[in-house]
């Protein structure tokens, strides 16, 4: 017997319609939630760094870029930490009322989990394939554990998908982890009715975004061949809350509990 969470919020980093549409019939789990469910383009407007320390941030502390400050990894030469961010998160606020647990969330370095041990592959910064197909499935039997110890709420992020598209955007590769991240979906959803998957930006080729937000080349001389994009994806299953910006999620959250 399966145990029901009663909010499930599964971020996928990067995560992008423009690959996710056009190959649909390839994506079953994405078909089926579509389909079933409620599904939307976040468009980042122009106040917006679309770098992930800054959305996933802002995501889950109902802060704008602006109100919390927090924009990159690295500030005056110092990895950022937990502690450097003057603001309350949506763990940080129900956890005296609810059992919330979150799980690699990537707006500082490592990615941040609360109320769960986890140790990433590679900190969760490992470009190679080997280790992002490793890093999939570790999160995965990561999450699945979390979810049968039954936590009102559970939030997880998955970010090997950005870290693949930056060097092979464009290639078959690319859809092979989508078909990846379809199957985890899959083993994931059965444990909730009520659901949030969303991406932080989304991803294009070089110079197709409205603003470049990463340089041609990496500090190892490697071409980069994608860029975030502006448009994120959103998918909610028996959300009553109307998801624009990515504030929004916090308060999607905080909307749900009190019902």
């Amino acid at each position: 017997m399966i145990l029901m969470v009663k909010l499930l919020v599964i971020g996928i980093d990067a995560a992008t319609w423009k690959v996710i549409k056009p190959n649909i019939d390839q994506l079953p789990t994405f078909k089926k939630l579509i389909n079933e469910n409620h599904s939307d383009t976040i468009v980042l407007g122009k106040d917006y760094t679309i770098l992930s320390p800054a959305i996933w941030c802002s995501m889950f502390s109902g802060k704008s870029v602006e109100e919390h400050g927090h924009k990159k990894f690295v500030k005056d030469g110092k990895i950022v930490e937990r502690k450097d961010i003057n603001v309350k998160f949506i763990w940080d606020i129900l956890n005296d009322k609810y059992d919330i647990r979150a799980l690699q969330v990537p707006f500082i370095v490592p990615p941040y989990n609360f109320n769960c041990n986890y140790e990433p592959v590679d900190y969760g910064l490992s470009y190679d394939i080997n280790d992002l197909e490793k890093s999939i499935d570790n999160l995965t039997l990561k999450a699945i554990e979390i979810l049968e110890d039954n936590p009102d709420i559970f939030i997880v992020v998955y970010n090997e998908l950005d870290r693949l598209q930056h060097f092979h955007w464009g290639e078959p590769i690319v859809l092979e982890f989508y078909k990846k991240i379809d199957r985890v979906l899959n083993r994931l959803i059965k444990y909730s009715d009520k659901l949030t998957i969303i991406s932080d930006h989304g991803f294009c080729s070089k110079g197709e975004a409205r603003i470049q937000t990463l340089p041609d080349k990496n500090d190892k001389g490697e071409e980069l061949k994608g860029d975030h994009h502006e448009e994120a994806i959103l998918i909610t299953k028996n959300i009553n809350y109307t998801i624009k910006k990515p504030e929004d999620v916090f308060y999607a959250i905080l909307n749900e509990m009190e019902q």
